[in-house]
């Protein structure tokens, strides 16, 4: 009997609604914007916090990095081309992390060169970096063809490089490196290996390296180019010696172990290069503290941009509501005679908020599939990354519901407090 009752407002109700078609339509297109507008502002926020956070996840988010800098106060110091510049890390510094921090895996010592690479009549201005063999195990990229550099090539000072996939069709753009000679700075390097960005890492290799640039072997590096590095710029030069640009420190465990051994090992470093250096020429890059921050960033992001796409469907409530008091003096007549048949004020509540409701979700219903399109285009149209989520789809319906309910409360409740004999002695 009560379902039956049910059926029968819902029905009335839609034809009720049915006889005016272009008043219906207009309040539908409201939640219609509204939905949509929640689900595509979520989607955007979602796709633009996993880009920063796959971002950090190339890094390694169970990597520490260890840069040198340049401290503040060499800066603004006069340069005097006898004595260079000397400041960041140092060789003895990857000795003291590997032995004293107890949950490293790896340390690996960057030097960065800034060398221009030469085969024939090809050119080549890119970093060249000397590393160790584990480098391959840090650094987010992989083996393309050949091999990467072995601890013999390091032991022998061998004249050996690995070249990135870009730059390998810069200098060889019809032939495979592998095997063939590269100048480096006029020095000969045999190529024996390729390396690029893992699939799916369009942005390259993390950190400082990326599919730009040359890896040689540490020693290699330290024998056939130095630690000085001369730079010439407006008819000065400066002078500045720098052993390594960066070390990788990768840290054991998995889960909660990993992220309470990444905290602890940072925490220990800092202090340890704090009473290494008594100046401030080096950071400190922890990807973990910054994933965290970037999740807890993107929450509150998501949170706003859900509040600010809510105003919508709030603005289109109160249009709801607007058109049902109006709806209500309209039929004011139509409940008197209800109420004189013997229809209750519960009777005549839900009627109207059935109207309401119907209103509501035909308009969030319609909102979800131009929600779920809107992604799809806005990527489509402006390359921004935007990811639909399904929980997205049922928060703005049920919010739209929910203001369905809400904004036709009052209306239904004012038609139900009309006396009969008055509503039938309207005109």
């Amino acid at each position: 009997m009560i379902q039956a009752s049910t059926l029968r407002t819902v029905r009335l109700g839609i034809k009720n609604l049915m006889l005016h078609p272009l008043r219906s339509f207009l309040t539908t297109l409201g939640i219609t914007i509204g939905v949509s507008a929640v689900i595509c502002m979520l989607a955007v926020g979602e796709g633009a916090s996993y880009e920063a956070q796959q971002k950090i996840r190339a890094l390694g988010s169970n990597n520490i990095l260890l840069r040198s800098v340049k401290p503040a106060e060499l800066e603004t110091q006069q340069q005097n081309s006898m004595t260079p510049q000397r400041y960041g890390l140092e060789y003895e510094e990857v000795e003291i992390v590997r032995e004293t921090m107890p949950a490293v895996r790896l340390v690996v010592p960057v030097r960065e060169l800034n060398k221009t690479l030469a085969q024939g009549e090809n050119q080549a201005n890119v970093p060249v970096y000397g590393t160790t063999p584990d480098w391959l195990h840090v650094s987010g990229v992989k083996l393309y063809e050949g091999r990467f550099i072995i601890e013999s090539d390091s032991r022998y000072t061998r004249n050996v490089c690995v070249l990135a996939s870009h730059t390998a069709r810069e200098l060889f753009p019809f032939e495979n490196p592998i095997g063939a000679d590269v100048l480096i700075a006029k020095k000969s390097f045999r190529v024996v290996g390729i390396y690029g960005p893992r699939d799916g890492d369009s942005s390259g290799a993390s950190g400082s390296l990326n599919a730009d640039g040359a890896v040689i072997p540490i020693e290699s590096a330290r024998e056939y180019f130095g630690e000085l590095e001369i730079r010439t710029s407006a008819g000065s030069r400066e002078f500045k010696l720098v052993q390594l640009q960066e070390i990788k420190v990768q840290i054991e465990g998995e889960g909660n172990v990993l992220e309470d051994n990444v905290v602890a090992t940072a925490a220990s470093i800092r202090q340890l290069l704090g009473l290494l250096h008594e100046q401030s020429d080096y950071v400190i890059d922890v990807p973990l503290e910054k994933l965290q921050a970037a999740k807890e960033q993107a929450q509150i992001w998501q949170i706003f941009l859900g509040v600010i796409a809510s105003m919508a469907l709030v603005v289109a409530g109160i249009g709801i509501m607007n058109v049902m008091l109006a709806t209500v003096t309209e039929r004011t007549r139509e409940i008197g005679i209800r109420r004189a048949l013997g229809a209750k004020r519960s009777h005549i509540i839900s009627q109207f908020l059935v109207e309401t409701v119907v209103l509501s979700c035909a308009g969030g219903l319609l909102g979800v599939g131009l929600g779920i399109a809107a992604p799809m285009i806005v990527e489509a149209s402006s390359g921004m990354k935007a990811i639909f989520v399904p929980s997205f789809a049922v928060l703005a319906f049920s919010i739209s519901a929910g203001v369905g309910v809400l904004f036709g409360i009052y209306p239904a409740w004012r038609a139900a407090q009309m006396d009969p004999v008055e509503a039938l002695r309207h005109e």
